[in-house]
């Protein structure tokens, strides 16, 4: 019988309006008083009201599992993306029952008012839904669900602790891998940038000879095969296959840096995968390395099925190295893993010209065996000041500090292009999609 009075204690809540309640009763006793008239009023209604809060208790804790509540989580969310999140319900109650819902998400969500209400019917059903955005990858802990529960006489609140702790992992950006996927399926690419790249004549991979169609390039005419059918016969050529892209990405502290709440490493770690992945569309064979103060993770170049779900494995513990990033170390392990020219695609970031004087000897001697394609970022909120007029002195000297630094960006792209290596400037939110287009261009181009 204690445990039982303890166990409905504990899960037994006074509402806003028993409080209201409460107060008239006091009011009115203490006014009788003084108003003679009013009599035995205020224990009729005091009374009244405990016959109703009794009643109220009754009515919620008479069924053991009066309400039905499951939460539905991705088995894994996605980083920097909206993931959808459900709760279902459904009322065992006999009567109609309003709710209210406190969700224990991860702290890394920084969420103190997640608090959902409805009403349900006799055995209805409702879904709620809602979203989180992650912007760091690892695990993150969901908590209990925790229903509230009232009657129509709304005097009492009875509280549902339910489901358990579940640990959810957050993986570089999938969904964004699954719309490019599918929008390359239904040739919709362009509506969200991907550009159709025209093709500068033909590579060296013959595939086969067929009948001429409108549209055809005249050029490639075959005319022994035309003479021999009767009919306009064309050779047909397809891209080259089975070319080595390797994603570089650099984990060092320059790319620490914060844009909509996530880093350049993440930026740089969701472009490389749907790099990869449109690298594996294409029957290329998509690789991976990480440096920092050491070669991290390597992923030989390959284009299994399976291919795309190493990168990702690697990708998820990725994280960033405060110290800078040995260049020699990157050319030793890119001499070693690369036995063949390949597309090297370099994510880094330079914030000045002596960070990329640093580095561009090993640069130089990288792109000497290989095709080099530097992507590094453009500082979005100096590029903002130095676009704003200025109101007075201090607005005219950030004004031109910024210019400066946005200037030095583009020195960097031209020092680049001197020495034969490939650059590519992007703010952080058009990375994925320049990247894309720009190895797109390179296939057309056949420059590996």
């Amino acid at each position: 019988m204690k445990n039982l009075f303890r166990k409905y204690y504990t899960d037994l809540f006074l509402s806003k309006r028993l409080f209201i309640a409460l107060g008239v009763c006091v009011t009115l006793f203490l006014f009788s008083f003084f108003i003679p008239f009013l009599g035995d009023l205020p224990y009729i209604l005091f009374g009244v009201l405990m016959i109703l809060v009794v009643l109220d208790i009754f009515l919620l804790f008479r069924n053991e599992r009066g309400v039905f509540l499951r939460r539905d989580v991705p088995e894994r969310l996605s980083n920097g993306d909206d993931n959808e999140l459900k709760i279902y319900l459904e009322n065992f109650y006999p009567f109609q029952i309003s709710v209210g819902i406190i969700d224990e998400i991860p702290f890394q969500f920084q969420k103190r008012d997640l608090w959902f209400t409805a009403n349900l019917s006799s055995r209805e059903q409702k879904i709620i839904t809602y979203t989180l955005r992650p912007t760091k990858r690892g695990e993150y802990h969901f908590g209990l669900t925790r229903l509230y529960v009232q009657s129509p006489l709304a005097l009492i609140s009875r509280r549902f602790n339910i489901g358990a702790d579940k640990i959810v992992p957050v993986y570089p950006s999938f969904l964004k891998l699954r719309q490019y996927e599918l929008m390359a399926v239904s040739n919709r690419l362009t509506d969200i940038g991907i550009k159709k790249m025209r093709r500068i004549g033909h590579s060296m991979e013959f595939d086969q000879v067929k009948s001429y169609v409108a549209g055809d390039d005249y050029r490639t005419v075959n005319w022994k095969a035309t003479a021999r059918k009767g009919d306009l016969m064309v050779n047909s050529f397809t891209d080259e296959k089975a070319q080595h892209i390797y994603c570089v990405i650099d984990k060092s502290r320059a790319m620490k840096m914060p844009f909509e709440g996530l880093s350049l490493l993440d930026y740089a770690i969701n472009a490389s995968l749907i790099l990869s992945s449109v690298a594996l569309v294409k029957q290329d064979k998509a690789g991976l390395i990480t440096i920092a103060e050491k070669t991290g993770s390597l992923v030989p170049a390959d284009r299994r099925p399976t291919q795309l779900n190493k990168i990702m494995e690697v990708l998820y513990k990725e994280k960033t190295r405060y110290l800078e990033t040995d260049m020699e170390a990157l050319y030793i392990s890119v001499r070693a893993v690369l036995k063949q020219r390949s597309l090297v695609v370099f994510f880094t970031n330079f914030e000045s010209m002596s960070a990329l004087e640093r580095q561009l000897p090993f640069l130089k001697r990288i792109a000497k065996f290989h095709l080099l394609l530097v992507v590094f970022f453009e500082n979005t909120t100096l590029k903002s000041l130095s676009e704003e007029p200025a109101q007075d002195i201090e607005g005219i000297y950030i004004k031109t500090i910024a210019e400066k630094f946005a200037f030095e960006k583009k020195l960097m792209v031209k020092e680049l292009a001197k020495h034969g290596i490939l650059s590519l400037l992007t703010p952080p939110q058009k990375l994925t999609v320049n990247v894309v287009n720009r190895y797109l261009a390179i296939k057309a181009k056949q420059q590996i």
